[in-house]
C-alpha cells in the first residue's frame, strides 16, 4: 500500500491497482524464489542498481540520487560477505524480499516516470527463469507452492557442479549485456524487450532438454 501511495496509483482506476498488486507479489516472490546459491541476490542487485543509477543520472532522472547510492553501498558490503566460495552471511527471506521491494519500487517510479513498461527488461532473466520454471513444474503436475531445486541457476549449480560464484557471475554478465543492448536499441524497447524474452526462453528450453534428466 504505501509503495502504491508512493508510485501515486490510488489517483488512477481501481482496475490498476489490481493489476499491479498481481505483477508486484509475482516479482517479489520471484526474486526470493531464485536466492539459492552464494553471491547471485547481491550480484544481480548489484547489475540492477548500477543500471538504475545510471538511468537517473544520464536518461531521465526519476528519484533521489540518495536513495540509489546508499542501496548500492547496502548490497556491496553484504556482496563482501556473500559473494564468495564460502559465505558469511545470507540475504535469507527478509533480505531478498527486502531488496526485491526496493529495486520493484525504483523500477516501478521509473516505469511511471517515462510512461515506458519495458524497462521490465531490468529484470528479464530472473523474469524468464522464474516463470518458465513455474510453467515446468506445472507440467510436471507439481505443487508450485512447496521448495524444489528446478531453476536453472540450481541445475548449474547442483547437478553440473558449477561454483555459485561462477554461476552467479554468469547471471549477472547476461543481465548486464541484456541493458546495455537496451540502452543501445531503447527506442526500440518494447521490440528488443520481446526479442530477449525469447532469446533467454529458447536458451532456457534447450539447456533443460539438454541437463534436466541429471536432476534428482
Amino acid at each position: 500500500a504505501l509503495m502504491f501511495y508512493q508510485w501515486g496509483l490510488f489517483s488512477l482506476s481501481w482496475w490498476w491497482i489490481i493489476v499491479a498488486l498481481i505483477i508486484c507479489t509475482g516479482i517479489i516472490n520471484a526474486y526470493n524464489f531464485m536466492d539459492g546459491i552464494n553471491g547471485i541476490t547481491g550480484g544481480y542487485s548489484l547489475v540492477v542498481l548500477v543500471a538504475l543509477a545510471y538511468i537517473n543520472v544520464q536518461i531521465i532522472p526519476f528519484i533521489e540520487p540518495a536513495l540509489i547510492y546508499t542501496v548500492l553501498c547496502s548490497v556491496l558490503v553484504f556482496c563482501f560477505f556473500n559473494f564468495r566460495k564460502k559465505a558469511k552471511c545470507f540475504a535469507g527471506d527478509v533480505g531478498s524480499v527486502s531488496i526485491a521491494f526496493i529495486i520493484l519500487f525504483l523500477i516501478g517510479k521509473l516505469i511511471i516516470t517515462t510512461g515506458d513498461f519495458s524497462w521490465i527488461v531490468l529484470l528479464s532473466v530472473y523474469g524468464v527463469d522464474s516463470v518458465l520454471t513455474i510453467i515446468h513444474r506445472l507440467m510436471l503436475h507439481e505443487n508450485i507452492g512447496l521448495p524444489h531445486r528446478k531453476h536453472m541457476y540450481q541445475l548449474m549449480a547442483n547437478e553440473l557442479k558449477m561454483p555459485h560464484v561462477v554461476v552467479s557471475l554468469i547471471y549477472m554478465a547476461v543481465q548486464a549485456l541484456v541493458i546495455s543492448g537496451y540502452f543501445c536499441f531503447e527506442e526500440y524497447g518494447y521490440w528488443y524487450l520481446l526479442g530477449v524474452v525469447v532469446s533467454l526462453g529458447i536458451v532456457y528450453v534447450l539447456f533443460m532438454k539438454r541437463y534436466f534428466h541429471l536432476h534428482k
